[in-house]
């Protein structure tokens, strides 16, 4: 197992003098029901404030109206609208999906929807849409391209690692099989990738609050928008999130989700000229 280390974000750079809001990648966000919006809107404005250049969310009707007053950044399609989330998928190089989801036939029609299309696309497996992963048939097209982000419950599903027997060797065993990056998240998250492990030194217990995976989640996808699809951008996502938990720690008892996506441009910007 290797530590990541601050070297990892030289992948952030300073910006092209002559770019547009196409360099930076489009992203589709997909998640949020009616009782778990906030999770979506905090995937997206992590992804919006990573540097992502369109950013699209599809959610329930219900949300639309926070979503657009909290982040006029971002497009919004409703989640039954077949045609436009068709469309905007089609264009996307990175698609987020899980955050709020549920598990309601609704969700799980979105995410055989994402299976079935992924070509391009990274993607970004979340929150709800592991479990109906894990409670279903469903296969992955691109797994090479694939990223999931389950905590160790969620990975529990997945893998059918019971908590206790979850180690290195049966995480790396299982990772193997499903032939996608894990970012197993925890008070020291690891990423499993076929590579090896790798260990996120960073984190503090100020973090562990409701919708800091979703923020992670939506940085990871801003990541891999605009920096190159491999396992360093992956990598340095990881790394900065809890780099910034750790830096608001020092003056907080609790860090909210929020505060670190609000964080994120001051950082990407020291690191890109450091």
């Amino acid at each position: 197992m290797k530590q990541l280390t601050e070297k990892c974000l030289n992948i952030i750079q300073p910006r092209p003098e002559i770019s547009h809001k196409g360099t930076f990648g489009r992203v589709v966000l997909i998640g949020g029901n009616a009782q778990y919006g906030g999770a979506i809107i905090m995937s997206a404005e992590a992804c919006v404030r990573a540097g992502a250049g369109l950013v699209t969310v599809v959610t329930d009707s219900v949300n639309h109206t926070a979503l657009h007053a909290r982040l006029p950044e971002v497009m919004v399609v409703d989640w039954y609208d077949e045609q436009q989330i068709d469309d905007v998928f089609a264009t996307a190089d990175v698609c987020l999906i899980g955050p709020g989801l549920g598990l309601e036939k609704h969700s799980q029609e979105l995410l055989a929807f994402v299976l079935a299309h992924q070509s391009k696309q990274w993607l970004v497996i979340d929150g709800s849409a592991i479990t109906l992963l894990a409670n279903a048939t469903f296969t992955l097209t691109v797994p090479e391209q694939t990223v999931f982000t389950p905590h160790q419950m969620e990975w529990q599903r997945l893998s059918n690692l019971p908590m206790n027997q979850q180690n290195q060797q049966t995480n790396q065993q299982a990772q193997q099989q499903l032939q996608a990056t894990v970012v197993l998240k925890s008070h020291r998250t690891e990423i499993y990738h076929h590579t090896g492990i790798y260990q996120n030194p960073l984190g503090n217990p100020g973090m562990a609050t409701g919708g800091t995976g979703d923020t992670l989640a939506g940085i990871l996808a801003g990541f891999l928008a605009q920096f190159p699809k491999e396992l360093a951008t992956i990598q340095a996502a990881v790394y900065l999130h809890s780099y910034i938990g750790d830096q608001l720690a020092k003056n907080r008892y609790v860090i909210l989700p929020t505060e670190i996506s609000a964080a994120l441009p001051f950082w990407m910007n020291y690191f890109a000229n450091d």
